[in-house]
């Protein structure tokens, strides 16, 4: 279902299936296809919609305030552009709060700005009610809900990060957080290694998953499946 007109809130997409969402910045082509290929209804955010078009692909949506938006996918894409002109949000939020799916993958914020791809990062965590997989070139990253179980083998790379203090429960890391609080000014969890299947179970939002790009099928799976925080009460 899509809602035909701009707006400043509610939801633009319903999808009962995974949703990819492309953005504007540099992607490989394998990281849309291999996203298409687990989430097929494509969503763009802003100029995300130029590099969709180019490469033969036409989002159902385009959410976002469009100042990079090209004057020729606006044509083309007509009552499918989604204006939201506020600027207090990204591209990446406004479209993110803007889609209800079991997940959603993003394709094209990570391999631009760093400054856009710390954003995307707050991003999943301002939306921690809304499953979303960052897709990028060697890594994939996602916001942890309140308990991931991960069918990991040994010897995967298991990255923590946190945007706000958070202690996390863990099975199956050679480092166990038990116990410890994870904090951006003080201990983070970078290059941990499962030892077997991988159980995370934070106390409270904040904490980010980075996996090796290779897991990506097995992080969507866990992810959709996982309980979800509730949402934030501006969101």
């Amino acid at each position: 279902m899509l809602v035909n007109n701009s707006m400043m809130g509610g939801t633009v997409v319903h999808a009962q299936e995974a949703v990819t969402l492309v953005g504007g910045a540099p992607f490989g082509p394998d990281d849309l296809t291999e996203a298409l290929r687990l989430a097929p209804r494509l969503v763009a955010a802003d100029s995300g919609a130029d590099r969709a078009l180019a490469l033969g692909l036409q989002p159902e949506a385009v959410i976002g305030d469009m100042d990079s938006l090209s004057a020729g996918a606006r044509a083309v894409l007509g009552p499918r552009v989604h204006v939201v002109p506020e600027q207090e949000t990204t591209d990446f939020d406004k479209a993110l709060s803007r889609i209800a799916a079991p997940l959603v993958l993003a394709v094209g914020f990570e391999g631009g700005r760093l400054d856009h791809a710390l954003a995307a990062l707050h991003g999943l965590v301002r939306r921690a009610e809304r499953p979303c997989i960052l897709v990028g070139p060697q890594t994939v990253t996602c916001h942890l809900p309140p308990r991931l179980d991960l069918g990991l083998g040994g010897g995967v790379l298991v990255s923590l990060f946190p945007l706000g203090q958070v202690r996390v429960d863990s099975v199956g890391l050679r480092w166990s957080t038990t116990d410890l609080v994870l904090d951006p000014l003080g201990r983070i969890g970078t290059s941990n290694e499962s030892i077997g299947p991988v159980v995370l179970q934070p106390d409270g939002p904040g904490l980010l998953l980075i996996l090796p790009r290779a897991e990506l099928s097995r992080l969507a799976e866990a992810l959709t499946a996982a309980p979800r925080w509730p949402p934030a009460r501006d969101g």
